[in-house]
């Protein structure tokens, strides 16, 4: 049994907290906080947003009427990593904003694209304060023009990039150079987090034992992964790491919803990210959603939104529109039922767990030198 303390900015609550205990909230605590309790964690906070001057405020504002001169965050919760540094439970994603990676599933697109610096510019005056970028993304440099010309302090942001397949594999000055050039294009000179995009067969070990000497250096404040298996992470660990990774970025829905892997992770300590959280618009009619969404007078992508935080994964939307940035944010005001979380779990198809598993082997040589092969990929990762 385990002492649970949720803090929202005006209270401190604790619950006590069973190995059974489902990783949602009950109605009652929700009632009283904004916070939520999940597995992977014992101590969740709004530090991250009680303490910056730009919340002023120990009430909830509303997020129902944002407009985009908006310079309060969105009220969230936010989730200790290992070294207790409290993540935003909302991030704007920033894949394919802006800019489309020629690598990229649909890298044709439909018509003119607003500018990276645009898009964010419009996040951050929605209210988000953690971005999620990478150097694949192509678009950094535009996401720091946006953060410069917001006025927004550097503390009161939480920036988190990613080091792609093509530098993985070139080695340790690559990397370093790569990071160099992401913290001056985020016009900042450490970073919140940084990952290892894909465990690039034979040269992922390595590369985060690099992460580990730039964690030393102060350039980065805390490591993870992005798309690691079971088994991925096993060889990690097995291989001497002294920094245990802090964050996992895997793609989470209730239609690819890996509960072995997941429990495996949050028995590890390791804090879930949740990509393609709304299923990049893909499921927005599906029956279940619609019904439950019309159960609360909210949206689907909304329901899916508050699914994620009432697993404890921290909630990824990514929109290029500032009506659906807002719409994206508006998921801490309401509870799904203990039914309709066990519904929306039970979406994901033996079919998305076999698709998982054909792009992982695709993805893991991704651009390197092995791309189109199978060469070092491991052929037998706990799917589901």
């Amino acid at each position: 049994m385990k002492v649970v303390a949720v803090r929202t900015a005006s209270i401190l609550l604790t619950a006590t907290v069973t190995a059974a205990s489902r990783p949602y909230l009950s109605r009652r605590l929700l009632a009283s906080t904004t916070a939520f309790v999940s597995p992977q964690n014992i101590q969740l906070s709004n530090s991250f947003i009680a303490s910056s001057s730009l919340h002023p405020s120990t009430s909830r504002p509303s997020t129902r009427n944002m407009s985009t001169t908006r310079s309060d965050p969105i009220p969230c919760p936010t989730i200790a990593l290992r070294d207790g540094t409290p993540h935003p439970a909302i991030g704007f994603g920033t894949y394919k904003v802006g800019f489309i990676p020629a690598s990229a599933s649909s890298a044709v697109s439909d018509g003119p694209l607003r500018t990276a610096s645009e898009c964010v510019a419009d996040a951050l005056a929605c209210g988000y304060r953690f971005l999620e970028c990478a150097e694949f993304y192509g678009n950094e440099a535009d996401v720091g023009k946006a953060i410069r010309e917001s006025g927004i302090p550097r503390q009161h942001l939480f920036l988190c990039s990613k080091v792609w397949t093509t530098t993985i594999e070139k080695g340790e000055d690559a990397i370093r150079a790569r990071l160099d050039q992401t913290l001056q294009d985020l016009g900042t000179d450490y970073v919140d987090l940084y990952l290892i995009h894909w465990p690039v067969p034979g040269k992922h070990v390595d590369a985060y034992k690099t992460l580990e000497k730039l964690v030393g250096e102060g350039k980065i404040r805390n490591i993870g992964l992005s798309n690691y298996a079971v088994q991925d992470y096993q060889e990690l660990t097995d291989a001497g790491i002294t920094i245990k990774p802090a964050v996992n970025q895997i793609e989470i829905n209730p239609f690819l919803y890996r509960k072995n892997t997941i429990e495996f992770f949050q028995k590890e300590g390791v804090v879930l990210q949740s990509y393609r959280s709304l299923r990049d618009g893909k499921a927005m009619d599906h029956p279940t959603l619609a019904k439950i969404a019309a159960n609360h007078a909210k949206t689907p992508a909304q329901i899916l939104g508050r699914w994620c935080i009432q697993h404890g994964f921290v909630y990824m939307p990514k929109s290029v529109k500032v009506e659906r940035m807002k719409e994206n944010a508006q998921v801490f005001d309401f509870e799904l039922t203990e039914a309709e979380m066990e519904e929306l779990d039970g979406l994901t198809s033996p079919e998305a767990l076999s698709a998982f598993e054909e792009l992982y082997r695709k993805c893991v040589n991704r651009d390197t030198t092995n791309d189109g092969t199978m060469e070092g990929v491991k052929m037998n990762i706990t799917i589901d």
